[in-house]
């Protein structure tokens, strides 16, 4: 495969999962996070646990938006959105919609996109390569 294709395609999916996880976080900055502290708090988790949305979805994204520890970051993400369906979706799991598509699409396609990246790297057009 041609190389440039093989980062062209990497560009893309750090920018589509970093920009759209990147949004979420913007909109827990603007309007709280009580509602993840009553999750991880009935889940029996310390509180302070629900600060980290702001790093799994304020940082993470940054980095792979960027480029910069790119598998670092999108490693966070996926641990984010691990802890995103058990707290918030596990009821979800295993339910479909009334289209046939499964509950937890986007979801997975956020955790699924993470893993994908944080195996096969940034690509060439990400600041740890230049």
């Amino acid at each position: 495969m041609d190389n440039t294709l093989d980062d062209s395609g990497k560009l893309v999916l750090r920018l589509a999962l970093g920009i759209m996880i990147l949004l979420h976080g913007i909109a827990k900055l603007t309007g709280g996070i009580s509602g993840i502290e009553g999750m991880v708090t009935n889940a029996g988790l310390p509180a302070i646990l629900a600060y980290g949305v702001y790093i799994g979805e304020i940082l993470a994204p940054i980095l792979v938006i960027i480029g910069l520890y790119s598998r670092i970051g999108a490693v966070i993400i996926a641990i984010n959105m691990v802890f995103a369906i058990a707290l918030a979706h596990a009821h979800e799991v295993f339910l479909l919609t009334s289209t046939g598509g499964w509950a937890l699409e986007l979801q997975g396609m956020f955790l699924f996109a993470a893993i994908a990246l944080a195996l096969t790297g940034p690509g060439r057009f990400a600041i740890n390569r230049l």
